[in-house]
Parts: C-alpha cells; structure tokens; sequence
C-alpha cells in the first residue's frame, strides 16, 4: 500500500500522456500552484460531476493561480471521449500502470459499499509553486468537493 503525502513533502514528479497522447508533467507548472486530483474512472457519474465542477470553476481557480490535473488509470482514448462527452476544460492524465496513483497516495485499500477492496482513493493533493505539497486530502467526496475546496481556499 502507498503512503500518503503529508503537507510539506516534496511532490512526485510525474510525466503523463493527456487526453491527446501528449506528454504533461507536474514540472511544466512550476511557478504555479497546481490542484491534482485522483478519480477512479471517466465516463462514471460521481467523476463527471467532480470534473465538471472543475471545469465549472477553472477561470475562478486559474485567476487564483492554480492549474488543475486529473489523473486516472483510464487510458488517453477514453480521457479523449471524456473530455468530449462533458466538454471538460480540466488537463486529464492517464496513469494506466497506476504508478503515480500509488507515488500520491491515492491508490489502495478503500471501502464500497460496506466492502474493502483496492482500487483508486478519490483524492485531490495541492502543489504549491515550489513543487510542495500544501494539501493532501483523501477520501474525498465527489460531489461538492470543488466547491468545498474553493471554501477552504478562501478564493
């Protein structure tokens, strides 16, 4: 099982295709926060809604000074599909062999449904300009997670 960052810890560096196959790591954003967040799959409906609110709230954050990143195990063609379907706006990453899913934390045992089982831990970690973790939150919700997180960072 992976480790979860803790606030001050230096983040993982990571180079991922996005939804077009194009190569994005967390390094192209240095000088800028970044919110990264983990979801278990595109194309679901608690995943939707949490890259919609994103998507909803990008100029809100990007005037902020944050950059946001999806990451998930989905392979770029379904992220493509994805992105189209929901018209997101959001950088959507796919980590196929679950590497940085298990570098951040957000890979391991989670309970569904009253059941424990291993999967993807619905997380979202803030980097600051530096390449620190500011935040680490797991086990977050899908739903109202983005507006609680603007709350929490008083933007």
């Amino acid at each position: 099982m992976s480790e979860r960052l803790q606030p001050g810890d230096v983040a993982p560096a990571f180079t991922l295709p996005d939804a077009d196959g194009n190569d994005v790591s967390l390094s192209d954003h240095k000088g800028r926060k970044v919110i990264v967040y983990f979801y278990p799959a595109a194309l679901t409906p608690g995943c939707t809604k949490q890259a919609c609110d994103f998507t909803d709230n990008l100029d809100l954050l990007a005037d902020a000074g944050y950059d946001v990143i999806g990451i998930s195990p989905d392979k770029p063609e379904k992220l493509g599909k994805f992105r189209e379907k929901e018209s997101l706006k959001v950088t959507l990453l796919a980590d196929p062999d679950k590497r940085v899913l298990q570098e951040y934390g957000a890979f391991g045992e989670k309970k569904l449904y009253g059941k424990t089982m291993v999967g993807v831990i619905r997380s979202t970690v803030i980097v600051d300009e530096e390449g620190k973790v500011e935040r680490a939150l797991y086990n977050v919700k899908a739903t109202g997670h983005v507006a609680k997180l603007i709350k929490d960072l008083a933007l």
